[in-house]
């Protein structure tokens, strides 16, 4: 056991790491406790560290390196006997067999206890409820500063959709939110591609006809996750967007149906997208689980399903199960519809939701939509990058 005074003073010791740990209680007393140490906080806290952590996460010059912040220490070597052992201003010492001097933040260990979750300014996702409308965000909010950018993102990576407004009208503007955020994710139809009716479509989205509810390129091995779609024109008849959570069908479905939920999540089908220039295929189910069993992917677009290559005595129950899926998603109580003014940008997960549109009339006026994909990681980044500046 460590003679330190018990005081709430300290010194911040740096730990090799932008996250903050400036405020927190000080190390009182740290003792050996054979292959791990013992620690105990003001607040009367109590943890234990294996020596083998404690030696790999030491933030010198030697074990990180002080540019990229990266670990050069490689945690081969169990310690053989515990450290020499201070509490100096609050924060843990420690002096290894072979000379190695390790210096440990009190409240950076605090925040790392065995057995914690991770602090992240990332926001678990919200289910749609049955009132849910979308958050927006003015344009002016969002390119001013932190706030605007911060409440931007936290609603799209909570609800998976939110609104900008308010936006100028100017050819690539979805391009430059988009470039706040992140590189953006390309794919055949391009980094940037616009939507709107033009001859010789190679894609549905390119016409005047209605679209039901899909994600997009579920052919990808990893479909895009973020899509951003900026008006710049929309006063033709018809037209109107529409969004489902496809994560509130799949639990529905879940409820009602675990015969038909089992089936789409562990069935794979195949899904494929031709033209004159590029032939993308992938198989996979139409909802993906993870290993807790929750639902973190919906794939759902008719048009580019490819021939259903399942077992005869399994493909009249695939298409069952569908069905149910299907009907869900229409349920109209959880169907958002709205039309996108000029100068609006609605952004959703497109692994998540799914989207649509009515039908249009072209020759009552233009719509004219500009997109982009961005990655969900990189979303996640800017958030945390914006959290860090308060």
């Amino acid at each position: 056991m460590t003679d330190t005074p018990i005081t709430d003073a300290r010194t911040v010791q740096p730990m090799g790491e932008l996250s903050p740990h400036t405020e927190g209680p000080p190390l009182i007393e740290a003792t050996d406790a054979g292959r791990q140490l013992a620690l105990r906080w003001s607040n009367g806290n109590q943890a234990r560290f294996p020596l083998t952590w404690l030696r790999d996460h030491c933030a010198c010059a030697e074990c990180r390196h002080p540019m990229t912040r990266e670990r050069l220490y490689m945690a081969l070597e169990v310690p053989e006997q515990a450290p020499a052992m201070r509490l100096e201003d609050g924060n843990l010492i420690l002096t290894w067999a072979d000379g190695h001097v390790s210096r440990f933040d009190a409240v950076w260990l605090h925040q790392r206890r065995p057995g914690q979750t991770r602090d992240d300014a990332v926001p678990s996702r919200r289910p749609w409820a049955q009132d849910y409308r979308p958050t927006r965000v003015a344009h002016a909010d969002f390119m001013a500063g932190t706030a605007g950018e911060r409440a931007w993102l936290t609603a799209l990576l909570r609800d998976g959709l939110v609104l900008l407004e308010n936006g100028p009208l100017a050819d690539e503007e979805v391009r430059r939110l988009a470039g706040r955020i992140g590189p953006l994710r390309a794919t055949n139809f391009g980094a940037r591609f616009d939507v709107k009716s033009k001859p010789n479509p190679n894609n549905a989205a390119y016409t005047a006809i209605g679209l039901a509810l899909h994600t997009d390129l579920p052919n990808w091995r990893n479909p895009p996750d973020i899509q951003l779609l900026y008006c710049l024109e929309n006063d033709a008849e018809g037209g109107e967007s529409t969004f489902f959570d496809g994560f509130a069908a799949a639990e529905a479905l879940r409820r009602q149906n675990p015969e038909a939920f089992r089936r789409l999540s562990e069935t794979e089908i195949d899904f494929r997208f031709q033209d004159e220039e590029h032939d993308l295929v992938w198989t996979a189910p139409l909802l993906s689980l993870d290993e807790q069993g929750q639902v973190i992917e919906v794939r759902l677009n008719n048009w580019i399903r490819d021939t259903l290559r399942l077992p005869l005595e399994e493909i009249d129950a695939w298409y069952d199960a569908y069905r149910a899926f299907w009907a869900l998603a229409q349920d109209p109580r959880n169907r958002l519809e709205f039309s996108l003014a000029p100068g609006e940008m609605v952004a959703f997960d497109n692994r998540r939701v799914l989207h649509g549109r009515r039908a249009f009339d072209p020759s009552t006026g233009r719509r004219h939509l500009q997109g982009t994909y961005l990655d969900l990681d990189m979303c996640e980044s800017r958030l945390r990058v914006l959290a860090r500046r308060g």
